[in-house]
């Protein structure tokens, strides 16, 4: 029997979700997450796999807007549900749907389509390149100390019910999203992501806390979320915090809800993940070396309209340069493009992308070029591994110097 690819139904949903359950591990989701997320769920953008009356396969795509370098939001599909049934691998049931997807994306507009990947080389041959990173770390707090800024013992600390603040840290969130590439405007709905606590994720530790930092006027600056996992050894109290968020308006804030983290009473221990890269609680430690930071793959970006994500965004240096692209998965972005921008971070008409005949100046793949896009990862490591190839004596440095941002780009939250 042929497979049948086709755009889900509501009534489909179950079955689609059992099948990405099963791709994942086969272990379900709590009921309140799976109807979070079939609350978010774009069904015109969701495509099954079925193979008679068994989805075999999935993808789907949320509409998001990214930030990128200079502070535009942009339209982006943020690609998810991605699956495979092990009965069927290796039969192309994957890349006929990012073949689909594309198209897809491509025919909506969005010049980017990003996704967090459960195994990176997967989506490498797709044109996904590795964008964004993030830090996990362990402190132990009777170690490590905080050399906090001026004005933090003047944030006031309150907390608060997570529900009730939502509000509140949205704005937050919202302010810092220009400031960051890689960062998705919320869509309502995605606000109750954060909120998810069930039972069975908590890890023996607390329900989910929430503490808010306000400045004199009493408006909110910053917010944490997280939990505590009490734990007792014959000499005392041993618990961890398990840090969710942490943002802030302003460094006095961002050091006073990290302080209050380190110092909760019965605990020995801060634990985060999915931390930006050049996260300032780095600098804000009296040693960076004992608080254990592993950094990994953390946002996979894919091209698909090269002009139009080229001209998005903006660049730290002025360049002129003729990249050849190669791009057998999207052809269209195949060849030879004159890039010129003026450097002014502000300036949208000074940044031009068009198709040229004149000779390249430096080469590389649709995936490094989605690599360097958010201004994470810069073109001269990509060139050092033998991954960009400088034509034009020069035109390595002045392009990665046009292309590097002033912030590491982040993905805050899963999607």
């Amino acid at each position: 029997m042929a497979l049948d690819t086709r755009v889900l139904t509501a009534d489909e949903w179950d079955v689609w979700y059992d099948h990405l359950e099963l791709a994942f591990g086969g272990v379900p989701e709590p009921p309140e997450e799976r109807a979070l997320y079939r609350s978010l769920t774009e069904y015109d953008r969701s495509l099954g796999v079925w193979d008679g009356g068994t989805c075999v396969g999935s993808a789907g795509a949320f509409s998001f807007r990214l930030s990128v370098p200079g502070g535009a939001v942009v339209p982006a599909a943020g690609v998810t549900m991605v699956g495979v049934a092990p009965t069927h691998r290796r039969r192309g049931v994957l890349t006929s749907l990012m073949r689909r997807q594309l198209d897809d994306v491509r025919a909506a507009g969005e010049p980017l389509a990003v996704l967090t990947a459960s195994e990176p080389e997967i989506y490498g041959r797709f044109g996904y390149g590795t964008a964004a990173y993030e830090l996990s770390v362990d402190i132990d707090t009777t170690r490590v100390r905080l050399r906090v800024p001026p004005g933090t013992d003047a944030v006031r600390l309150r907390l608060v019910d997570p529900l009730k603040a939502l509000a509140d840290c949205e704005r937050v969130y919202a302010a810092l999203v220009p400031g960051r590439p890689g960062m998705p405007a919320r869509r309502p709905g995605w606000e109750m992501q954060a909120l998810l606590d069930p039972q069975s994720r908590r890890a023996e530790a607390s329900p989910l806390k929430c503490v808010v930092a306000e400045d004199p006027a009493g408006q909110v600056v910053g917010y944490a979320r997280y939990r505590v996992r009490p734990d007792w050894e014959p000499t005392g109290s041993e618990g961890t915090v398990l840090v969710g968020e942490v943002d802030a308006l302003d460094p006095a804030a961002y050091a006073a809800l990290w302080r209050y983290l380190f110092e909760i009473d019965l605990t020995w221990h801060v634990r985060a993940s999915g931390r930006p890269a050049d996260d300032p609680l780095l600098h804000l430690v009296n040693d960076v070396r004992r608080i254990r930071a592993v950094q990994r793959d953390a946002l996979h970006l894919r091209v698909v309209d090269l002009p139009g994500a080229l001209r998005a965004r903006r660049y730290g240096a002025p360049v002129d340069v003729v990249l050849e692209v190669e791009d057998a998965f999207c052809p269209w972005n195949a060849g030879r493009w004159r890039l010129t921008a003026q450097g002014d971070a502000g300036d949208a008409a000074g940044v031009r992308c068009v198709r040229t005949e004149d000779p390249a100046e430096l080469a590389l793949s649709a995936r490094e070029l989605g690599s360097a896009y958010l201004g994470g990862v810069t073109l001269t490591s990509l060139a050092a591994a033998g991954q960009v190839k400088e034509v034009r004596p020069g035109a390595l440095r002045e392009t990665s110097r046009a292309f590097a941002g002033d912030v590491a780009p982040w993905r805050p939250h899963n999607f």
